[in-house]
C-alpha cells in the first residue's frame, strides 16, 4: 500500500517557493531593480513581485526562465543555496510547519534588504585598496564588539 503524503495546510507556502522567492529578492535588489521596473517587464505588477518574493505564490517555470534572463543569472540561481532538507517531501513539510509557526520566511539575513544594499555600496567603491580597508575596519569593529566568534 502506498502511504500517502501529508500536505501543508491552506495558507503555508511551501519552503521551496519561499527560498526561490528570497533567492529572486537577493538578484533584483543586488542588481538595484526596483519590484516595479522587474514587474514591467514581464508584464505583472510589483504586489505579484512582492507575493513571489515572499514565496506566496509558486513561480512556475517559464517565469524563472525569464526571471533568470533578465536578471542575467542560470536557472540554478533560484535553487543554489536550497537547505539540505528541502530536497526530500517530508523534509519540505517539517520546515513548512515550522516556517509558519514563527512566522517568519525570510530566515536568511544575508537577504535582508539592509545586507544587500551594504553589499551593492561596498561594490561600487572603485578602488581595491579602500575596500580591502573597509573590509578590515568591519572585521575588527566586529571583533571587539564580540560579533565574530
Amino acid at each position: 500500500m502506498v502511504k500517502k503524503k501529508k500536505r501543508l495546510p491552506p495558507g503555508t507556502p511551501n519552503p521551496v517557493d519561499v527560498h526561490v522567492g528570497t533567492r529572486l529578492r537577493l538578484r533584483r535588489t543586488l542588481m538595484g531593480m526596483s519590484q516595479e521596473t522587474l514587474g514591467n517587464q514581464v508584464g505583472l505588477t510589483f504586489q505579484q513581485i512582492q507575493k513571489y518574493e515572499r514565496g506566496a505564490n509558486r513561480i512556475g517555470a517559464s517565469r524563472v526562465y525569464e526571471f533568470g534572463g533578465i536578471l542575467d543569472v542560470p536557472i540554478s540561481f533560484f535553487f543554489d543555496d536550497m537547505p539540505g532538507e528541502l530536497k526530500t517531501h517530508e523534509g519540505r513539510y517539517a520546515a513548512g510547519l515550522r516556517d509558519k509557526d514563527a512566522g517568519n520566511y525570510e530566515i536568511d539575513p544575508l537577504a535582508r534588504r539592509e545586507t544587500l544594499e551594504l553589499v551593492r555600496a561596498y561594490y561600487k567603491i572603485t578602488d581595491p585598496k579602500v575596500r580591502k580597508r573597509i573590509f578590515e575596519m568591519v572585521k575588527t569593529i566586529s571583533k571587539s564588539e564580540g560579533l565574530d566568534d
